[in-house]
């Protein structure tokens, strides 16, 4: 069993910047490929960002050059650094495996950009 906990949103102003991460539990974290997730009320669930076991990562397209995926194996950790954040980012941030895992879904951290 994993159990992930997202952390680092917060209120931010249009152009500014917001650190994302995820700390997982369980000796599993390091055979999954992780991803980050976000959701706004009334929409699906959409992949931002993924990462695979040895580092390499994908952007979904609006957040290609604006955001970077990373992670820790050691700390069992994966990270979003997100930049130049736009109102459009809002939205609540989860990370989980990619494909998802129904019961690794977090609570999520909140990200809101705003003026």
């Amino acid at each position: 069993q994993v159990q992930l906990v997202e952390s680092g949103g917060g209120l931010v102003q249009p152009g500014g910047s917001l650190r994302l991460s995820c700390a997982a539990s369980g000796s599993i974290f390091k055979s999954l490929r992780m991803a980050w997730y976000r959701q706004v009320p009334g929409k699906e669930r959409d992949l931002v960002a993924a990462i695979t076991q040895g580092g390499s990562t994908y952007y979904a397209a609006a957040m290609k050059g604006r955001f970077t995926i990373s992670r820790d194996n050691a700390e069992n950790t994966v990270y979003l650094q997100m930049n130049s954040l736009q109102p459009e980012d809002t939205a609540v941030y989860y990370c989980n495996a990619q494909p998802p895992l129904l019961n690794f879904w977090g609570q999520g951290t909140q990200v809101t950009v705003s003026s």
